[in-house]
């Protein structure tokens, strides 16, 4: 069967779906973006998702084209059309088709395109036996707050993540981590405080990020939003990093230096099953 996605109003077979070349997303980024995660055809944390599309939207001044009622339901629609059981949604609103030029037109239309991907989450092998992560210079520009199409920097962190052979690539500046290329980055030190970046413009505020701090707290764990640097990275006790296709990955190296003894750690693990419990899925063993 063909994969269904929408564009524009109108659920179509993907190999039938087109954007003009003049779209502002493909000549200028001019876009925002957003990710759901889809666990036993349902969507999770959603609300939050389509609240923060909301506000990138607002951030670049785009009118939203939906309610979050009426994208709630476009999404649930897509997720049954395609059978989807376990993956994840993708939205994107750009400010649609003009003549080039660097001004907003006038009169614009947004250009809407949806689709989804089949994804193991629940049982993804990396969560078991952890994962590796090297750091890079983080290259984006100042209003990483707005989950814009423009990923250049983030594409090229993934590509040296790729040639090194490990997962993901953690991102710093001043000497500081502020996240992962598609993720948020967390350490646990000896003492047991969860600690991760406040939000700011330096940083995405990840949906998973809030709902993982809030499991946290409600189950006794200190969680601290301050900036952590390298070396506390290296000498922490746990890593982990979550994000919507993730959830909560734990690490167990940092630039070839083994985190934890080199294996997922006992609260990390318990972070990512109490997730999977809220999402109301089990999680595999990590």
């Amino acid at each position: 069967m063909s994969r269904i996605v929408f564009v524009n109003g109108d659920f179509i077979p993907a190999e039938q779906a087109t954007i003009p070349i003049m779209d502002r997303g493909f000549l200028f980024a001019d876009g925002v973006y957003e990710v759901s995660a889809v666990l036993n055809g349902r969507l999770i944390d959603n609300d939050a998702h389509l609240a923060r599309l909301d506000r990138s939207l607002a951030a670049i001044r785009i009118p939203n084209p939906y309610p979050a009622d009426v994208w709630a339901r476009l999404q649930t629609d897509l997720v049954d059309r395609n059978g989807l059981v376990e993956g994840l949604v993708y939205m994107e609103v750009t400010r649609g088709a003009a003549e080039r030029d660097f001004a907003f037109p006038k009169g614009g239309r947004p250009t809407v395109v949806m689709f989804s991907q089949a994804k193991t989450i629940t049982r993804a092998s990396l969560a078991e036996t952890g994962a590796a992560v090297i750091t890079v210079p983080d290259l984006r520009w100042k209003r990483r707050a707005i989950k814009s199409v423009a990923l250049l920097a983030q594409v090229l962190a993934k590509q040296a993540a790729v040639e090194a052979g490990v997962a993901e690539a953690w991102m710093v500046e001043d000497g500081a981590v502020t996240e992962g290329s598609s993720s948020t980055a967390f350490i646990i030190t000896p003492d047991r405080r969860v600690v991760t970046r406040p939000l700011s413009h330096a940083i995405l505020p990840g949906i998973t990020r809030a709902a993982v701090m809030q499991l946290a707290r409600e189950h006794d764990l200190v969680v601290e939003e301050r900036p952590f640097t390298l070396e506390e990275a290296y000498a922490a006790a746990e890593a982990f990093f979550t994000s919507a296709s993730a959830f909560v990955m734990p690490v167990v190296a940092i630039d070839g230096r083994p985190v934890g003894g080199g294996r997922p750690g006992p609260l990390t693990r318990q972070l990512r099953a109490l997730y999977f419990d809220m999402a109301g899925a089990p999680a595999a063993p990590a």
